[in-house]
């Protein structure tokens, strides 16, 4: 079950101890690592997530998945999780701990959706007038195509959302023709 408080507070523990001892970044890449495992490994998850596996199981699983491919402080934070009875939550916490991260390091995630594909230069002009118009230093674009948005673009940035798409301004019109509100400006 989501625990966003436990997820927290667990990754908050591990930015911490990996600050502490100079590893952030080799944590960072570990959990990177572990998170590209649990997306694209659902049957690793539900081993974590099973009430029936013994704790000896999954700490023998985890260890082979994780062996040559992460550092000893992520090591034995895993083996921590499942003493707790916590290796459920490993999803939810890499999550955490990634958020963390890029709030540490001041990364900014922002997510550009366009009707069409756009070229790396495009998405370069983007990040360099964001750049220009704001304190964001460091940007992380996703770019995303959703053909219904006709053209134009829509920019969120955390919980801003920048909505330019022509999908957006035929919706508008379409409002404005349903409320009549040209027969009330005419009169």
């Amino acid at each position: 079950m989501y625990n966003p408080r436990l997820a927290t507070r667990y990754a908050k523990s591990l930015i911490d101890l990996s600050l502490e001892r100079g590893e952030l970044e080799t944590t960072h890449k570990d959990l990177l690592y572990l998170q590209s495992v649990t997306q694209s490994n659902r049957d690793f998850v539900a081993v974590l997530r099973s009430p029936v596996i013994s704790a000896d199981k999954k700490l023998a699983i985890l260890e082979a998945v994780t062996a040559g491919h992460t550092g000893e402080l992520t090591t034995s934070f895993c083996r921590l999780l499942i003493k707790k009875g916590r290796e459920a939550n490993l999803p939810e916490i890499i999550r955490a701990f990634i958020d963390q991260y890029k709030k540490y390091r001041q990364i900014f995630s922002v997510k550009l959706t366009t009707a069409v594909p756009v070229t790396d230069t495009v998405k370069e002009e983007i990040m360099n007038k964001l750049r220009q118009q704001s304190d964001m230093k460091n940007i992380e674009l996703t770019a995303e195509v959703d053909e219904s948005l006709i053209g134009g673009f829509v920019l969120q940035i955390g919980d801003k959302l920048v909505d330019a798409s022509i999908a957006y301004d035929l919706n508008n019109v379409r409002k404005q023709f349903l409320n009549n509100d040209f027969i009330y400006k005419i009169r």
